[in-house]
């Protein structure tokens, strides 16, 4: 199976949001990419109460200062293509309301023609969750469960209605529907139980523990970290395990964001970080990922670019690289 390529639309500081992601969305589709994905950063704290990713010792960069809406990014993208799937990686619900926020995937699906791909996470960043003021940071597990049952009674997926007892009537216009000339690929379906497949396809964020546990009960597919094909391999056998104990069969979509970081010469393995180096080496751990078991790699080469043009050249040299290899 040819592994499907997703390329990460500019949203750092250094980069024009009206010329580069415009420039960006058409490099991609012109080159073959199958997908072009967004990352959501609502809020930035000058003293945050974690480090980044709640990683001990890791700082907050300054890249987490700025970026522009995602879902406006994605409209940019929809607006000058026609083929490319337009998918979140990862939109971090905390800082959006439930029913505007399906409503507002909704739209995008139907202008797009049937292309949105939801790829949602409870988020790491308690600044986020308490400067938006939306959610509470120890409430987000309910919330995102919350959010899922919003979005299936607006996009006319299940039953109406939300946990609190309020209805939620279905919004217009609705998702586009799944056609033969869909870009996306079919849906599992959003639940054990028998049922109609989820207009728009949800992919959740998750590491391990329950976040796991809710990907194989209530996704249409999995957005891991940037794992390499050994960390990758023993983590999707436990969600297929999982999976099958509620009753789905199907295989489970994997899609990977990773941040690539090309060097002119190879690196020193033990100093080496997953996906940087030289291009063997890049295509050495694309390879490797791919073997364990994943269907998409989300490229991100944003943080070694200038501007659009050089992101857009980047990312059409790499492409080319990786189908040469076979992947």
């Amino acid at each position: 199976m040819t592994l499907r390529l997703g390329l990460g639309l500019p949203q750092l500081a250094r980069y024009d949001p009206r010329r580069d992601v415009l420039e960006v969305a058409r490099a991609a589709e012109r080159t073959g990419f199958d997908s072009v994905w967004v990352f959501e950063r609502a809020a930035f704290s000058l003293e945050p109460l974690d480090d980044l990713y709640r990683v001990p010792g890791l700082p907050w960069p300054g890249t987490c200062r700025h970026g522009p809406d995602p879902l406006v990014a994605l409209s940019l993208a929809a607006a000058v293509t026609g083929r490319v799937r337009l998918g979140g990686g990862v939109l971090a619900f905390g800082p959006h309301a439930p029913f505007p926020f399906a409503r507002t995937l909704a739209t995008l699906d139907a202008a797009s023609g049937g292309r949105v791909l939801a790829g949602l996470g409870t988020g790491w960043s308690r600044e986020e969750h308490q400067g938006t003021r939306v959610t509470e940071f120890g409430d987000r597990d309910a919330r995102l469960e919350e959010l899922l049952d919003v979005c299936a009674a607006v996009w006319g997926a299940g039953p109406e209605g939300r946990q609190d007892g309020r209805q939620d009537g279905r919004a217009t216009p609705a998702p586009a529907s799944m056609g033969p000339g869909s870009a996306r690929p079919v849906p599992v379906p959003s639940s054990a139980a028998p049922g109609p497949a989820r207009p728009i396809p949800v992919y959740l964020a998750a590491t391990g523990g329950r976040a796991l546990e809710r990907v194989a009960r209530r996704a249409d597919g999995w957005l891991p970290g940037p794992l390499t094909g050994d960390q990758l391999a023993p983590l999707l056998g436990q969600l297929t395990d999982t999976a099958e104990r509620y009753g789905r069969t199907a295989a489970l979509d994997v899609a990977m964001r990773v941040a690539v970081e090309p060097s002119g010469a190879p690196l020193r393995e033990a100093e080496r970080r997953p996906y940087s180096g030289s291009p063997e080496q890049i295509l050495g751990d694309l390879a490797g990922a791919a073997e364990a078991g994943a269907r998409e790699i989300l490229l991100d080469l944003q943080g070694c670019c200038r501007d659009g043009r050089e992101l857009a050249d980047l990312a059409t040299e790499l492409y080319a690289r990786i189908r040469a290899a076979g992947l």
